[in-house]
């Protein structure tokens, strides 16, 4: 107070909080031990007892939703790009041009249709599975040590799940995982699909409330220019971003917080709605629905939906412009 009151006799003025000066310069180098050992002492409070309850029942969920999808493609044509990550639930692909295909192919290109499978619907996101948790960063000279499981599996080990369950299979392929319980020439009642369709629906909701609460709790890092997921406090070091192309920062990830999307994507498609023509055109597009493919799956099987997927189905919309007269003038309406 009393070098304040010398400052304020000679002219200076203090406006709200006095200003402060900091002489040290800190040493980052002598800081990283510290940061390391107190990253390794923070895995002493984990794994948190109040989650081990929403791990089990995330891998449980992912485990019900697994074996139900599978079970409805074996009554539903399910159908994939061949040049890009698109996909349709339906007989025959639609005629909306957002193919973005493979490198000397033009971008807006009616998409090349084939069969699809479980993977195009549930895409499998893997991460590194760590020796304990909280390990120290993983070096790229390293990568191979390490074991390649679902980033959701690990996300549930970390907190603290048991993954000695037979019924939980780690392995990265969704389709290895199901085949041993779904049976192709299976024959079901249109009750008996719509049931599973409920469920299967339900164990998706489940799943990624599940998830979300999890990543609450505990961190988890996405690469923004490659979407690889890492479950720890930092990102790994394994320089594997961009390793087809060139890049400036040599391979290195830029990590990011991760989010649901990024370990469980919803894989967004485009829906037909009963008004909507047999073959979504191009020219309608501003007009149709979407909607996430498990729900888009289940909905068609006789599943309820929830109803904050409305919005996004457009289940009352136009499947087209319409032109209305009155007293001889031509209206269109404002969407």
């Amino acid at each position: 107070m009393e070098g304040m009151r010398k400052m304020a006799r000679y002219g200076f003025v203090f406006s709200g909080n006095p200003p402060r000066f900091y002489g040290t310069k800190v040493d980052l180098r002598k800081l990283r031990p510290m940061i390391l050992k107190r990253i390794d002492n923070r895995a002493q409070s984990y794994p948190v007892r109040a989650m081990v309850p929403v791990a089990n029942e995330v891998l449980q969920a992912r485990n019900v939703l697994i074996h139900g999808v599978s079970t409805l493609l074996n009554f539903l044509p399910l159908m994939a790009c061949k040049f890009c990550p698109e996909i349709y639930i339906g007989e025959q692909g639609h005629l909306i041009q957002t193919c973005w295909g493979y490198k000397h192919r033009a971008k807006n290109r009616v998409h090349e249709w084939i069969k699809g499978g479980l993977n195009d619907i549930l895409v499998p996101v893997e991460s590194f599975h760590l020796k304990y948790m909280f390990q120290s960063v993983i070096r790229h000279n390293e990568r191979f040590d390490f074991d390649r499981i679902p980033a959701v599996v690990e996300l549930c080990w970390q907190a603290g799940a048991d993954l000695q369950d037979e019924n939980l299979n780690s392995s990265s392929s969704n389709s290895e995982a199901a085949s041993e319980s779904v049976s192709v020439n299976e024959n079901l009642s249109p009750e008996d699909l719509a049931s599973i369709a409920n469920n299967t629906l339900t164990a998706w909701e489940a799943l990624r409330s599940g998830v979300e609460k999890l990543l609450l709790v505990y961190p988890v890092k996405v690469c923004k220019y490659c979407s690889e997921v890492h479950v720890g406090p930092s990102g790994h070091k394994a320089r594997l971003c961009g390793v087809f192309t060139y890049e400036s920062w040599k391979g290195a990830h830029f990590w990011v917080k991760a989010n649901v999307d990024n370990l469980v994507p919803p894989k967004i498609v485009w829906r037909r709605r009963p008004h909507d023509p047999p073959v979504l055109v191009n020219e309608r597009k501003e007009f149709y629905g979407r909607a996430p493919a498990v729900l888009d799956l289940c909905s068609k099987a006789g599943a309820i939906v929830p109803k904050k997927y409305n919005c996004m189905m457009k289940l009352q919309g136009l499947s087209g412009p319409a032109n209305n007269r009155f007293f001889g003038i031509t209206t269109e309406p404002n969407f």
